[in-house]
């Protein structure tokens, strides 16, 4: 019996994202950014819960990266849509990055990850002040 886990967000990208980049697609120079967002849209899938950060990606959503709460050392984000979405990089103890493109909600998920990342890894207090 394995330790029950506490969603606390489960989804796909922000749908503006892909509404934007639709838009931005009726341009020919936008086209790669409109396939970059259908593909995220169709496939990207975030998992956020008490103990990790899980996300789905790839090519019909094949890939899966998991990331735990003390390996994290630095935490961005970067406000896209106005405000509405946004981006996060993770950047872990071994300097591998994860990258979350159209979180929706992103500052308070971005706040969610900055506490367990606080409680779960010492260094990156410290590193924070």
């Amino acid at each position: 019996m394995g330790i029950r886990e506490e969603i606390y967000y489960e989804g796909g990208p922000h749908i503006g994202d892909l509404i934007l980049n639709l838009l931005i697609g009726l341009t020919l120079v936008g086209l790669p950014l409109t396939i970059g967002a259908i593909v995220r849209a169709l496939w990207l899938r975030f998992r956020i819960t008490d103990r990790r950060i899980a996300v789905m990606g790839g090519w019909m959503g094949r890939d899966r990266t998991d990331v735990i709460y003390s390996e994290i050392v630095k935490l961005v984000k970067i406000p896209r849509g106005v405000g509405l979405w946004g981006d996060m990089v993770v950047t872990l103890r071994n300097g591998t990055r994860l990258e979350m493109r159209a979180v929706p909600n992103f500052r308070e998920v971005y706040e969610y990850i900055n506490e367990k990342v606080a409680a779960k890894n010492p260094q990156y207090s410290a590193a924070k002040q």
